[in-house]
């Protein structure tokens, strides 16, 4: 079993943390009441990586760790400036499954193998306040880092970290910061101990110096806005990865978004990249998002339902209307939480994460690629618009009922590739293409409640007949239906002056 904490910490450098200086006075620093000294602590980790160093260009860190209070293994996964996600599982010999699925998507079929050790001897500190309460840790690390693999380098060196307790409030390390500062203390070149030990113990190359590699430039060509669009969502997909395994709020959600603007962006920019190429690709996204999607649009009708028979008076509901609603829902809902672990951890994902590598390094780049972009990018922007403006006619042009249904459900999803494609044009065509991703993405809100409305209905027919069948009184399922074709029907009457407002609008 894994535990998570968010480890927010700053590392110092500098002659006050060399030789045998010590951890500066730090009882002067406000809020805290007195300093505890803890002692040192003999510390000795090996950190894995594979053989290219897949986990350290992403600024993860896995590494197996004795000595301290919190032996085992730790996998710490970036956040934002100072703050990590720290995953801890216990000490073994081996890497445990529960950290192994977490870079997978960064390893693949690689090996890990033992890149870095680093012993250090830790002199601790613990800053408490007048309640004797926990403020940080900190400490001063003397360290000492061997190359495993990849060379034979050795490096020594000290640093002072400084490590905010659970829950504390980050502005205290800026208290802290300023009496370190004025001790001649400044904050660490290197992010991690993990890539100062890297950076020093590095083999030596003969000769010219390698060249650093050429910094990104701004996106010229139609070619590269849709290619930064494409890396975008790929780095999205693999970046997701481990949330959707802890599963952390909205994050298969998020996935399956980038998904569906990956595969979008193939589809309406098919003259910028070959679609014989990305075709293929596009189908593999689709499966993948019906797999993150096997639960959503259950949730979708439960929580709506759900929330329905909350807004309902006591005096309309008959029967055991809210059994029945929690009983249809665990019936219908998959459990897929071991089945979506399964996905991604099967060949088939691994092969598509494969193949969206290899689009972002070796792109299909076809003739109109190296046009204009504010005409290559804003005629596939107006070609998907077009498609959307002849739904919504046709849904306008059909009376309400199953046929009007399909289409504005059909122009919900020409809407979504429609704003997915402004996406791409933004940062071509700034506002013009801005403003319609937000046209879109209203559009794309009055559509899908009235889809909403549509399964819901659906559902609750399907209720109302077990109710019946059962001996239930279905007269709150009636209520139900009614209240749902009333919002299909609002959403159905604002339609029309939604889609004027959005044509006068309209300007790529």
């Amino acid at each position: 079993m894994a535990d998570t904490k968010r480890e927010i910490e700053r590392k110092y450098e500098g002659p006050a943390a060399e030789g045998d200086a010590g951890l500066p006075e730090l009882t002067g620093v406000a809020g805290v009441a007195s300093v505890i000294d803890k002692g040192v602590a003999e510390l000795d980790a090996t950190y894995y990586d594979t053989a290219d160093q897949r986990l350290a260009a992403a600024s993860l860190t896995l590494r197996r760790r004795t000595g301290g209070s919190d032996a085992g293994w730790h996998l710490k996964l970036p956040v934002s400036q100072d703050v990590r996600e720290e995953i801890q599982a216990p000490l073994s010999d081996d890497l445990p499954r529960s950290l192994s699925g977490l870079v997978r998507s960064r390893v693949r079929d690689a090996e890990l193998v033992p890149l870095v050790r680093l012993r250090s001897a830790r002199d601790i500190r613990h800053l408490v306040d007048d309640s004797g309460a926990l403020l940080a840790e900190v400490s001063l690390d003397r360290v000492r880092a061997e190359r495993l693999s990849g060379g034979e380098g050795t490096a020594e060196w000290t640093e002072i970290e400084v490590e905010l307790a659970d829950d504390g409030d980050p502005a205290f390390l800026d208290k802290v910061e300023k009496k370190l500062r004025k001790a001649g203390l400044v904050r660490s070149s290197s992010a991690s101990k993990l890539a100062k030990a890297l950076a020093e113990t590095a083999p030596k190359t003969k000769g010219k110096k390698p060249k650093a590699p050429a910094p990104e430039t701004d996106p010229v060509t139609a070619g590269d806005h849709v290619l930064a669009y494409i890396r975008a969502q790929r780095d999205a997909i693999v970046e997701l990865d481990p949330a959707v395994r802890r599963d952390v709020y909205d994050s298969v959600h998020s996935l399956r978004v980038a998904t569906r603007r990956m595969r979008s962006a193939f589809r309406s920019y098919g003259k910028v990249l070959d679609r014989t190429v990305t075709d293929p690709i596009g189908d593999e996204l689709k499966w993948l998002a019906g797999e993150l999607g096997v639960d959503r649009d259950q949730e979708v009708l439960t929580e709506r339902l759900t929330q329905s028979l909350a807004d309902l008076p006591r005096n309309l509901l008959s029967g055991p209307v809210r059994t029945r609603l929690r009983t249809w829902s665990h019936a219908r809902s998959s459990g897929s939480r071991r089945r979506l672990i399964a996905v991604l951890d099967g060949k088939r994902y691994l092969d598509l994460l494969t193949a969206l590598d290899a689009i972002v390094a070796d792109p299909p780049l076809l003739k109109a690629a190296a046009g204009d972009p504010s005409t290559v990018i804003a005629k596939a922007v107006r070609k998907d618009f077009k498609k959307v403006s002849d739904l919504i006619e046709e849904a306008l042009d059909r009376p309400s009922g199953a046929d009007r249904d399909f289409a504005m459900h059909e122009a919900r999803k020409k809407a979504k590739r429609t704003r997915y494609a402004a996406e791409t044009a933004a940062p071509a065509l700034g506002k013009p293409a801005a403003d319609l991703v937000k046209s879109m993405k209203s559009l794309q809100t009055l559509l899908g409640d009235h889809q909403d409305s549509v399964m819901v209905r659906e559902a609750v027919l399907g209720l109302a007949t077990q109710a019946h069948a059962a001996g239930e009184n279905a007269f709150t399922y009636g209520v139900l239906y009614g209240r749902e074709e009333q919002r299909a029907a609002a959403a159905e009457a604002a339609l029309p002056e939604a889609w004027e407002t959005i044509v006068g609008r309209a300007a790529v």
